[in-house]
């Protein structure tokens, strides 16, 4: 991270910028031992180390390659087609491309949204309209991204299936863009999974999506037909939990207060209980809607993560369909509660084809199968490969202010690289020399960047600097000492190791 700073500082004083080294004492001995003199003369070997590197170090220069204005954005939910205005708007062309028939993503599964109420449809409409009609976008509907070569400002994409305006015989096409900006959303969680919560067994137990359509129709009614006189939500379903996820969906908390607001709007009569492990109001607007719920006198009930309410078939002496049980955590005491309709604040969950994506496009995972940011403070947009970018919640769970800020967010850091037409690229990239090179293609398997090629006329290995991280999988991996990393070559490693072996 300062690593930038020093080398913006040799640029100034008319130095190469890498004809740097740092001796990094500060994390390395300061901050991580107590032994004061041990911690010097570890610093000690540090320095010198430091400077017997540093006297092999070479004038380097950084590669520049020019950007290709177009832009291609893979998903039409609220983010890609925030992203695709703000990049359209400033004249740009972008390429759209949506696996469904139609544009929205998951939002236009919804019909308020927390806290302001706002329409859902409304906002669409007006997103939608907005991209079908301009000039500078080109939408792709139920299609898919097939291949992506290339480097930084030099793209070639293959979008297969048919666009807005073609048949469903539409060949393959191929478009040249300079940029990529992935938001393929996510997907709910399965509440099946969730056995003492009965989902596909008892009929009125129902997912938040589902109560979202009866909403729309305006028909919030049992299976059996009937106005619900006990309705019960039940948060964090596949959310907070080591069997399932152990993330927060950060967006139910809200959205069940919302659910609580329309149906009693719809039905006044009904009482409403929300069963939570934690109320979650950490944006803007958020704490006031919970304070409105509460003096709605919806219940709220606190649960233990590791306690789950368990849901059972009433009996008809109840006067119910169901009988929920709680151990509420703030009163301590094991409580039932009626319920005729429940309904299950699904988590989200990465989308089952994001490894697809991620191959694709060349970017990392975590173990849930979010994308992975190249650093979550600093660059929340970027990704390690360079011109791919990544918004919404394809990254992580958020709600649509943050959704729609990331989305802009990653068309500026775009519009700030094709305003200067050209872009640099980091000297620190792997060279082969072609006179070693036996043409064994190991390199080309173990690049975790998909940097290397293979020339099959003069069967040799050729490295697209552009694209190189400088990583030196490469290097060690070779068998003929055919590669060489710049700015790390044998001189420079082992004369760092004998200066700390000196000390």
């Amino acid at each position: 991270m300062h690593e930038r700073t020093f080398r913006s500082a040799l640029r100034s004083a008319g130095l190469n910028q890498y004809l740097l080294e740092m001796a990094n004492i500060r994390e390395q001995c300061s901050w991580v031992h107590t032994d004061m003199k041990g911690a010097t003369e570890k610093a000690k070997a540090l320095v010198y180390a430091a400077i017997c590197r540093v006297k092999h170090h070479e004038e380097l220069e950084s590669v520049s390659v020019n950007m290709c204005p177009n832009v291609l954005i893979i998903g039409g939910g609220i983010a890609g087609m925030t992203a695709a205005l703000e990049l359209a708007d400033a004249g740009n062309h972008v390429y759209l491309v949506e696996k469904n028939n139609h544009l929205g993503g998951n939002l236009a599964r919804v019909d308020l949204t927390a806290p302001y109420l706002y329409s859902a449809r409304d906002l669409l409409t007006e997103r939608i309209s907005r991209v079908m009609e301009h000039k500078k976008i080109k939408v792709f509907l139920n299609s898919t991204l097939r291949e992506l070569k290339g480097f930084i400002g030099n793209f070639t994409a293959l979008i297969s299936g048919v666009n807005g305006n073609a048949d469903k015989t539409s060949k393959p096409e191929v478009v040249e863009i300079g940029n990529v900006i992935v938001c393929t959303g996510y997907k709910e969680f399965d509440a099946s999974r969730v056995v003492h919560y009965g989902y596909g067994k008892l009929p009125n137990v129902i997912t938040s999506f589902e109560l979202e359509k009866m909403i729309r129709e305006g028909n919030i009614r049992t299976k059996e037909g009937k106005i619900p006189k006990y309705v019960a939500i039940i948060h964090c379903v596949g959310s907070r939990s080591q069997e399932f996820h152990s993330y927060c969906s950060r967006v139910c908390c809200m959205t069940a207060l919302k659910y609580a607001h329309e149906i009693k709007s719809a039905n006044p009569g009904c009482y409403i209980s929300d069963i939570y492990i934690d109320m979650h109001a950490f944006g803007k607007g958020h704490e006031d809607f919970y304070r409105r719920s509460s003096e709605a006198k919806t219940l709220f009930l606190m649960y233990e993560k590791d306690d789950r309410p368990v849901i059972h078939k009433a009996e008809p002496k109840d006067n119910c369909e169901m009988l929920i049980e709680v151990n509420e955590k703030l009163s301590g005491e094991h409580i039932e509660i009626p319920a005729d309709l429940v309904i299950l604040m699904v988590g989200m969950e990465a989308r089952e084809d994001s490894h697809e994506i991620a191959r694709l496009v060349n970017i990392s995972q975590d173990k849930e199968g979010w994308f992975i940011e190249s650093h979550p403070k600093l660059e929340p947009v970027a990704t390690t490969t360079d011109g791919v970018f990544i918004a919404g919640t394809c990254v992580a769970p958020k709600d649509i202010p943050d959704t729609v800020a990331q989305a802009r967010a990653a068309a500026a850091r775009i519009l700030a690289r094709i305003a200067k037409e050209k872009i640099e690229v980091d000297a620190l990239f792997s060279e082969v020399n072609e006179n070693l090179c036996s043409g064994c293609r190991l390199c080309n398997t173990l690049c975790p960047f998909s940097a290397i090629e293979f020339d099959e006329i003069k069967k040799q290995s050729h490295i697209i600097s552009a694209l190189c991280k400088g990583c030196g999988v490469c290097v060690a991996a070779c068998p003929s000492a055919a590669i060489k990393g710049r700015h790390f070559t044998d001189m420079q490693v082992l004369s760092q190791l004998e200066g700390l072996l000196a000390v």
